[in-house]
């Protein structure tokens, strides 16, 4: 493994340099929480979990082309970016060698590295949290950074709000357009295991340097604030109270939708996605194919909480309510809780969606009511 070397070129362009995780996000649809390390990819891939952060990429780069008008391209090799840069029509340099077999997180900081040292003006990586901390031990404050959501956790400040979005910062930045201002961004990370497990670690790797405009990129993931837990607690119960006969609820991940499992007297996880059935717990972190089977001629419901901070309903943390599932249920049978504090926390930002299916995603836009409290709702703008 080493540096590839190139010609040079105008040094007048600006410079991006491209990473992709190939492996990023295969461990969400089927409930794993992410791919660190070679034994949960394993896993993963036996579960029958499928790549998509080549595609994810391909929407970025269409989309940043589409922005600024000429650019050099540093990449990884293949699946680390060159295959996707030339799929969307690019010429790009490969700056490092792959040995045999699959690219790993020691592949990513060594190109990171190289990018960094060059320099490039602007790393775009497609990934998740591990991915963006692997980029940060190598390239630091050096080089600004912008991610492509495509990880299973993805509680960064870094992130476009999805991955055509996230082009469209990265070729802001790249064009000098003053919109696209630089500002510091939290790298923060969760413990896998500790997930696994039901439990939150996160941890502060530090802070990059990053591209922002409000519209594009996400916020860090908050915690609760206190203030309205009994208003949530009167509409968890309330919803206990109103459970329709022999249809399946589907409850997202966290504390909100945990409360409406503590109001059936049930032990749910936090961190997966669980499946109740006639007042009884039919299924506790599941993944896709699970919840297609429990679903299968049955009338569903899918619960979910408002992701503090980044105001995320589906593509984080909780791909295992896939497209497929949401299409199954039926868009209008969709439940939303949160504390008002959550909702006035965002300020006029809406609430996301990013679920890999553009044409689901346009569908999801528009206004969805949001349960507050014990018969109350507001209101609230969704976006993709």
């Amino acid at each position: 493994m080493q540096e590839i070397s190139t010609q040079d070129d105008d040094a007048t362009l600006p410079t991006l340099g491209l990473i992709v995780n190939p492996v990023a996000g295969m461990g969400g649809a089927v409930g794993l929480k992410g791919t660190d390390g070679a034994d949960i990819l394993r896993e993963a891939q036996s579960r029958g979990a499928r790549p998509t952060s080549q595609a994810r990429a391909s929407l970025a780069l269409t989309q940043l082309a589409a922005t600024t008008a000429s650019f050099r391209l540093l990449t990884g090799p293949a699946e680390m970016g060159e295959r996707c840069a030339r799929a969307a029509g690019l010429t790009p340099e490969v700056v490092y060698e792959l040995g045999t077999g699959c690219s790993t997180a020691a592949d990513t900081r060594a190109t990171a590295a190289i990018m960094a040292a060059r320099p490039v003006d602007l790393i775009l990586f497609v990934g998740g949290d591990g991915t963006a901390r692997d980029i940060f031990s190598s390239a630091g404050d050096r080089v600004p950074m912008v991610g492509v959501p495509a990880g299973v956790k993805m509680h960064s400040a870094l992130f476009g709000t999805n991955p055509a979005n996230a082009g469209r910062l990265a070729g802001l930045y790249l064009s000098r357009n003053p919109v696209a201002r630089l500002r510091e961004a939290e790298i923060m990370d969760l413990d896998e295991a500790a997930i696994r497990n039901d439990t939150m670690s996160a941890r502060l790797y530090g802070y990059a340097r990053s591209p922002f405009e409000r519209h594009l990129v996400q916020n860090a993931k908050s915690g609760s604030r206190p203030g309205s837990e009994h208003d949530l607690e009167a509409a968890a119960h309330q919803l206990a109270r109103g459970m329709r006969p022999d249809c399946l609820y589907i409850l997202g991940p966290g504390t909100t939708t945990q409360r409406i499992a503590g109001a059936l007297n049930l032990h749910s996880t936090l961190l997966g996605v669980d499946a109740v059935l006639d007042g009884k717990m039919v299924g506790t972190d599941v993944d896709e194919s699970t919840l297609l089977r429990l679903m299968s001629g049955r009338e569903t419901r899918i619960v979910v909480g408002v992701l503090g901070g980044q105001g995320s309903l589906f593509g984080r943390g909780n791909q295992q309510i896939s497209p497929r599932v949401i299409r199954e249920a039926g868009l209008d049978h969709i439940m939303v809780f949160s504390s008002i504090e959550k909702l006035i926390a965002l300020g006029n930002a809406p609430l996301r969606v990013d679920t890999g299916d553009l044409e689901l995603d346009e569908r999801l836009t528009g206004y969805i009511h949001v349960q507050t409290g014990n018969d109350h709702s507001v209101i609230h703008k969704v976006a993709s």
